[in-house]
C-alpha cells in the first residue's frame, strides 16, 4: 500500500495522500487503537486540531496538529469541516443529546483528503464506540410520533415532550427517510433536510409541516440538481406558497430549463450561482472561473432559455424556474 501510495503520489498528489489516509487508519482498525489515537492521526493528518464529541456516551477528545491532547471549552466553529459519527437520533433535547460528530478546526469545504481523513476517522471512530461503550440508547419513536400528531389532546402530547427530555421550544427536521424533534443547534446532517421553525411544544406539528415543505425546496447539491441541500423554512418567505400549486404539465420556463440542461454538464449550476449571487463577479468568484468566461456562459444560458437573466426581471423569473423545477423533482 505504501509503495502504491508513493507512486500514485507522483502522477496525483490528492489522491497520493488520500490513499495513505486510508492505509493509516486501516491500520488502527487492524490494531484496535482506541478513541484518542483516531482522532491524533486526524489532527495530525489534517494539520489542524481534530475533537470528536459524542454527548450520550459523554466523550470528548481534542488533540492538537501537534498530537497533543488539549481540551478547549469553546464550541465548535459553524463552518468547520466536520462528519457525523453515526445517526442522528431520533429526539435531541439539545446539544447535551446530539450525534456523535468529528470535527476538524478548519473552515470551508474539505478538500479531497479532508474529506478522506473525515470519513475514515468517522469510520473508525463509531467501530471503537460500538465494540466499547455499547450503542446510544435509542430514542422513543412512539413518543415523537405523538407529539407531532396534532389530533392527540394537549396534555398527552406534553406528556410524550417531558418523557423526551425536551425544554419548551424544540423544531422539527424532516428528510426523506426520517423525521427528528430538536433543540439547540442543527446538528451535520446527511443528504437533503428540511428545518422547521422553533415553536412551543403544543406548536410543533406545525413546525413540522413546514418542515416538509422545506424539504421540497432543498436539492441535492448536484450538476442535475444544483442548491442548498439544507432548507430553513423561514426562510422561504412567500416562496413557500409555491408548494401549494397542484402539480400539472410542465411550464414553459420549465421546459425551457430542461432544454438548457441538456445542453451542457454546467448549465443548471451556472444559472443556479447567477440567480443567488449578489453580482456576476461575485458569481464568477464562487463558480472559480474568469468573469470573462461567465459573461460567455451567461450568453449561451440566455439564447437556450429565451429571456435575459441579468436583468432584475428575468433574474427574478429564473428564481421561481429553480424553485419550479426542484418542487417538481421532489414531490
Amino acid at each position: 500500500m505504501k509503495d502504491l501510495a508513493v507512486r500514485l503520489a507522483a502522477l496525483d498528489a490528492d489522491a497520493g495522500a488520500a490513499l495513505r489516509v486510508i492505509a493509516y487508519f486501516d491500520s488502527l482498525v487492524e490494531a484496535q487503537a482506541g478513541l484518542q489515537s483516531i482522532v491524533r492521526g486526524a489532527a495530525v493528518l489534517a494539520d489542524c486540531p481534530a475533537r470528536l464529541i459524542d454527548p450520550q456516551r459523554k466523550v470528548r477528545i481534542r488533540v492538537t496538529a501537534a498530537g497533543v491532547s488539549a481540551w478547549q471549552e469553546d464550541p465548535p466553529g459553524s463552518g468547520w469541516m466536520c462528519t457525523p459519527v453515526g445517526a442522528p437520533p431520533t429526539v435531541s433535547p439539545g446539544l447535551g443529546s446530539g450525534p456523535a460528530t468529528l470535527w476538524l478546526e478548519r473552515e470551508g469545504t474539505p478538500g479531497p483528503v479532508e474529506a478522506m481523513i473525515l470519513e475514515r476517522a468517522a469510520s473508525a471512530a463509531r467501530a471503537v464506540l460500538d465494540r466499547t461503550r455499547g450503542r446510544a440508547p435509542a430514542a422513543d419513536p412512539a413518543s415523537a410520533e405523538l407529539l407531532l400528531d396534532a389530533s392527540a389532546p394537549p396534555d398527552v402530547r406534553l406528556q410524550a415532550a417531558r418523557r423526551l427530555g425536551l425544554p419548551d421550544t424544540a423544531y422539527v427536521v424532516v428528510q426523506e427517510d426520517e423525521t427528528v424533534v430538536l433543540s439547540g443547534p442543527l446538528p451535520p446532517l446527511p443528504g437533503r433536510a428540511g428545518v422547521g421553525p422553533a415553536t412551543q411544544i403544543l406548536d410543533l406539528p406545525a413546525s413540522g409541516k413546514a418542515a416538509k415543505v422545506a424539504l421540497r425546496f432543498a436539492a441535492e447539491g448536484t450538476e442535475e440538481d444544483p442548491g442548498a441541500t439544507i432548507v430553513h423554512s423561514e426562510q422561504l418567505g412567500g416562496l413557500a406558497l409555491l408548494a401549494e400549486v397542484p402539480a400539472g404539465p410542465a411550464t414553459p420556463d420549465l421546459k425551457a430549463l430542461d432544454h438548457a440542461a441538456a445542453a451542457a454538464p454546467w448549465i443548471l449550476t451556472t444559472l443556479h450561482t447567477v440567480a443567488m449571487s449578489i453580482s456576476l463577479r461575485a458569481a464568477a468568484t464562487t463558480l472559480r472561473v474568469h468573469h470573462s468566461t461567465l459573461q460567455d456562459r451567461i450568453t449561451h444560458a440566455e439564447h437556450l432559455l429565451g429571456w435575459n437573466v441579468r436583468e432584475p426581471g428575468g433574474r427574478l423569473r429564473l428564481q421561481v424556474a429553480l424553485a419550479l423545477r426542484r418542487l417538481q423533482r421532489h414531490r
